[in-house]
């Protein structure tokens, strides 16, 4: 055990005591008192040499853990990591933007998944996050931009943003911009599975209900259903037609959906181009006395645990949003570093996950 000592450190108004102790033992290594590969002070030790509590020392190594400067390891202790120093000017300098439109929720099940994929590869490139307000980086400190699910030509404003060799990120969306790099779901080949699945139990009476055109995946998840529907000969009817403006739908939008589902020519199934849209179909059909899937069965997109425990569980198409956000910040990182210098194009695929929701036709 190492018997080097840090000396106590004062609270600075205005600034998290555990801030203030994390950079005083990373300052210490920067000055070699630890080097690559040797054991720090426990907890115990470190919070008595800077005079804070335990909860303070613990925090402060936490935060070098997550970062890259230190590496635990079960049973043995706490240790300067191996290549710390080969890594220090990447730990200090790679910063990444992030930025979500104005309508985004974080507490919804889509860009949560995505939030804990990009968190988990920060975590493992010791890349910062800041989170940009309004879109704009007024400091100028970010190496590169993560932009989550972008609205219409919110990816054209962020070239304005970035310096000429600064990448950018678009996440969850396709961008027209040939300089702004995108990792998305293939959200036509999405929607036909769910077309193709309710077709094979004998529907062709298939209503569509889902976002507005104007946002990249509800447009290629109509183009999609409205694909597969033409080329087996079915033509969806235009009342079974239902486009929300948001990502779930309004009052109006819900009613128009509930004269449907009561109506004598409703359709046998729907596809429910986003959770909450199906969610919304199965209140709709609870409103109006019919069954799932005895009298109407439905396909959502997206797969949150709750779809499992619905009554009937939710046939869904299961996204990779995780792995979505994973893959952004690797290829974004890669780009920074000069290891990849062409923007990039990354697809993922949905899976369908069949469960209660969906049956045969009646």
């Amino acid at each position: 055990m190492s018997v080097k000592t840090l000396r106590p450190i004062a609270p600075q108004p205005g600034r998290p005591l555990y801030i203030t102790a994390r950079d005083a033992v990373r300052e210490a290594i920067d000055r070699g008192v630890f080097t690559p590969g040797e054991q720090m002070p426990s907890t115990k030790e470190l919070s008595c040499q800077l005079a804070v509590s335990l909860v303070t020392a613990h925090r402060a190594l936490q935060e070098l853990v997550s970062t890259g400067v230190l590496s635990r390891s079960q049973g043995r202790g706490t240790f300067v990591h191996e290549r710390y120093l080969e890594r220090k000017k990447t730990l200090a300098d790679t910063r990444v933007g992030l930025i979500f439109h104005a309508e985004s929720s974080l507490a919804d099940y889509f860009h949560s998944q995505i939030l804990e994929g990009v968190r988990q590869a920060s975590q493992h490139l010791a890349v910062d996050l800041i989170m940009l307000r309004y879109g704009e980086d007024i400091r100028g400190e970010c190496n590169g931009y993560l932009f989550v699910n972008p609205l219409g030509d919110e990816a054209e404003h962020l070239s304005g943003i970035a310096k000429p060799k600064q990448p950018i990120m678009a996440i969850g969306a396709k961008v027209s911009n040939k300089r702004v790099s995108c990792v998305d779901v293939d959200n036509v080949d999405l929607a036909r599975q769910a077309v193709a699945h309710l077709i094979r139990l004998g529907h062709t009476q298939i209503a569509y209900v889902g976002g507005a055109d104007e946002i990249s995946n509800s447009h290629d998840r109509w183009s999609g259903f409205l694909a597969a529907c033409t080329e087996r000969g079915i033509r969806p009817k235009n009342e079974h037609i239902i486009k929300g403006v948001s990502w779930r739908l309004e009052e109006r939008e819900r009613l128009e959906l509930i004269r449907v589902l009561s109506g004598p020519s409703r359709p046998t199934a729907v596809f429910a181009a986003g959770y909450y849209f199906a969610l919304d179909v199965y209140g709709a059909a609870g409103t109006v006395g019919i069954r799932i899937p005895d009298d109407i069965s439905v396909v959502g997109v997206d797969d949150p645990p709750s779809a499992a425990h619905l009554s009937p569980p939710m046939t869904t198409l299961r996204q990779p949003l995780v792995q979505v956000g994973h893959s952004a910040v690797t290829t974004l990182y890669e780009q920074i570093q000069g290891t990849r210098v062409e923007p990039a194009q990354r697809t993922l695929w949905a899976e369908l996950v069949v469960r209660r929701s969906s049956g045969p036709v009646k």
